[in-house]
């Protein structure tokens, strides 16, 4: 009667000839939800937000969707988790209330630097009430800064929300222009260029229809994105800065 023999591994035995070793198997990285926000962010920057789909991100990690939803309730959690995540990328300012109104300027650029390196994300914070611990800390800043600078409460609290509003659409804007620009090209010169077209299209309108503003086309057309912001920016900082009552400065 014949014996079995024990079951041996494969690998412990040479290449046979002719045929190509094998290489050694890459263990699987544990599935997490700090894996799958990360995977998604690389999505998000490769190719958009539309394109951050729980199948997407599940393919991306070897796996299937339903794993995922161990560690994420579904797309609109990770998209969250995203910006929260990306939201940690921006570097806040200390309050100091001499300078209050240029560091509310300052973690306003820096804001917008982080989300525009991230292509559509500021799309998420659009409609959103923050909830995730980065985002809290960057409302914290700029409430601190306000406060410091003895901005009442109240206003403070409307004022957040605006710059929220105003630093998504500018960055939401931003992409559409730049997504716009041909593969290759440099967005920046497109968009001068872009913006050109409709300079020469304002100064051929009928001026007896529209003096006022075939009469301001260069005034109209010749800041650049940063001189648009710069200006938004500044425009709402000076109206914030309007509110400050010497009673509330804290201290």
């Amino acid at each position: 009667m014949a014996t079995a023999r024990p079951d041996k591994p494969a690998s412990d035995l040479p290449t046979p000839p002719g045929r190509r070793p094998r290489k050694a198997a890459t263990p699987r990285r544990p599935l997490t939800q700090e894996a799958i926000v990360e995977t998604a962010i690389r999505v998000l920057d490769a190719e958009g937000l539309e394109a951050v789909t729980m199948r997407r991100v599940a393919q991306e990690l070897g796996t299937g969707p339903a794993s995922l939803y161990a560690h994420v309730s579904g797309k609109e959690e990770l998209r969250e988790l995203m910006l929260d995540r990306v939201a940690a990328e921006i570097k806040l300012p200390e309050p100091d209330p001499a300078r209050w109104q240029e560091q509310l300027k300052e973690l306003a650029r820096e804001i917008r630097r982080v989300y525009t390196s991230h292509r559509d994300i500021a799309m998420v914070s659009m409609g959103l009430v923050p909830t995730g611990p980065h985002l809290l800390d960057v409302a914290e800043a700029q409430l601190a800064l306000m406060r410091a600078g003895g901005v009442p409460k109240k206003i403070a609290g409307m004022a957040v929300d605006t710059l929220g509003m105003f630093l998504d659409a500018d960055a939401i804007e931003g992409t559409i222009y730049y997504a716009k620009a041909p593969a290759g090209e440099d967005p920046h010169a497109y968009f001068e260029e872009y913006f050109g077209q409709f300079r020469e299209y304002f100064a051929a309108l009928p001026p007896d229809r529209y003096p006022v503003l075939t009469g301001m086309v260069r005034e109209l057309t010749d800041s650049d994105d940063d001189g648009r912001f710069e200006f938004g920016l500044d425009l709402l900082v000076r109206g914030v800065a309007s509110y400050v009552e010497d009673e509330e400065r804290p201290g």
